[in-house]
């Protein structure tokens, strides 16, 4: 496999160096992820832009990580299940939900299992969904919005842990007391 550029500020074509610029200002340093995909200035903004629409979705926290991390787990994303065990600390998600998710045992509610099978389901079935499938997510409360904003997740999940795959990125110091192996 090819070695993948990782940037900095100074190293990364120019329309990819006020983002990165502003994610060391935010997080401290530059993750790993955003570092490889800064040769792409194009792929890195798509990336932040699919994030933060997917962020401002109607799910919470809670639902945010059970999207999130049901995808990295099911890729087998070494990079991002751990950034995403940081991420889900700091937006107060308990502990033991994000356990769960790392090691695949039962969800906390009913709900939030209903969250977790369905998005399982889009990703191994790639959006061939039972009705049934469609009928018990339904069920559990969610609606027609909830399926669409579980494909813009997929998709942001698909980019970074895609990236990962192919790049070999290392996890970040920031990350590593998460660390994780499937």
């Amino acid at each position: 496999m090819s070695e993948f550029k990782r940037h900095s500020v100074e190293t990364a074509p120019q329309q990819s160096k006020e983002i990165l610029a502003g994610a060391a200002k935010q997080m401290g340093a530059i993750p790993g992820l955003y570092s490889v995909m800064a040769e792409s200035p194009e792929t890195l903004k798509a990336y932040q832009q699919l994030h933060q629409a997917f962020t401002a979705t109607s799910f919470n926290a809670e639902e945010l990580t059970v999207v999130w991390q049901t995808i990295n787990v099911e890729h087998e994303c070494h990079y991002c299940v751990p950034a995403h065990t940081a991420i889900a600390n700091s937006m107060s998600v308990d502990p033991l939900l994000t356990d769960a998710l790392r090691n695949q045992t039962a969800m906390p509610s009913a709900k939030l299992q209903a969250l977790h099978d369905f998005t399982l389901a889009m990703v191994r079935e790639r959006g061939n969904v039972s009705a049934e499938q469609m009928k018990v997510f339904f069920d559990a409360g969610y609606k027609q919005q909830q399926v669409l904003e579980i494909i813009l997740g997929l998709s942001q999940k698909v980019i970074s842990n895609y990236v990962n795959h192919v790049a070999d990125t290392e996890v970040d110091p920031m990350f590593a007391p998460f660390a994780w192996t499937k």
